[in-house]
């Protein structure tokens, strides 16, 4: 049998639990509130740097810095593509890639790194991408490699003739030519879609001793971004030299922004161009 006193005690224990419990809602829904308005000025910080850079790193990162250091003897500087069609006016990508290229410096930047390679006397490999007429039979593609087989990129005749290739779409930059044609750089077998799963570039790695990758070239969120993920799959640690590439930028979006997000959360470290040499000047 209850009393009156016991009824006013639970009128005063339920009173003051409500009290409790809505000071608790309301302290958790001011924080809820404050920080809300914390990430909507973060937001707006982030928004107005990007509208002026959009490639420029985050104020405030969370992922961890980089700790990748260069041991020369087990490191090669691999080119992706520094191929006519992707670097210069006269090559048949250039009307969606060239805006970015000429942003990053890109041609410039993978001359510096092939000359500061050469110095260092470190492993040097360029990994192109050919088609033969047989390629063009192919009963499926994705979007790109459809474009790629529609405007004759980096077309040969054949894999056993360079009929037609010198100054074609397909050859090398002339700037990089000394550097690529000097009797010591690997030109490997051709990737055919992006990833050199399908060429000899690991191979040629491993018979090298290489466990590092300096990673450059074209294009950066295809070839260049394919290759970085089947090197690290297969155990190599990979730098990535952000401004030694490039993308096309389309109605669909720009392939570049795309692939330095992606270089950011998975490369061992993404370095300029400057940065590059100078470590590998530092470490000769």
């Amino acid at each position: 049998m209850h009393t009156d006193h016991d009824h006013q005690a639970h009128r005063h224990a339920s009173h003051t639990g409500d009290g409790i419990d809505r000071r608790r809602l309301l302290k958790t829904g001011a924080l809820s509130v404050a920080g809300a308005g914390a990430a909507a000025i973060g937001l707006h910080s982030s928004d107005a740097r990007a509208a002026e850079d959009p490639y420029a790193p985050p104020e405030n990162p969370a992922l961890p810095p980089s700790d990748m250091e260069l041991d020369l003897p087990r490191t090669a500087l691999v080119v992706t593509d520094p191929q006519i069609d992707f670097l210069s006016p006269s090559g048949v990508a250039w009307g969606v890639v060239g805006e970015s290229v000429k942003e990053h410096n890109t041609v410039e930047n993978i001359l510096r790194l092939f000359i500061a390679a050469k110095k260092a006397g470190i492993t040097v490999a360029v990994s192109p991408h050919y088609y033969y007429p047989t390629d063009h039979g192919w009963k499926f593609e994705g979007a790109l490699e459809k474009l790629m087989h529609k405007i004759g990129m980096f077309d040969r005749p054949s894999a056993y003739t360079t009929d037609g290739f010198d100054g074609s779409g397909a050859d090398f930059m002339a700037e990089y030519k000394p550097y690529i044609f000097d009797g010591k750089t690997i030109v490997t077998s051709p990737h055919k879609v992006y990833g050199p799963e399908q060429n000899d570039l690991v191979l040629q790695l491993r018979k090298q001793r290489v466990d590092q990758v300096i990673l450059a070239g074209m294009s950066a969120n295809l070839c260049t971004q394919a290759h970085l993920h089947e090197l690290l799959e297969q155990g190599f640690e990979v730098a990535v030299v952000k401004d030694a590439t490039a993308a096309a930028k389309l109605p669909e979006g720009d392939g570049y922004l795309a692939a330095l997000i992606n270089f950011r959360f998975i490369a061992n470290a993404l370095w300029s161009t400057d940065e590059t040499v100078a470590r590998l000047t530092g470490a000769a």
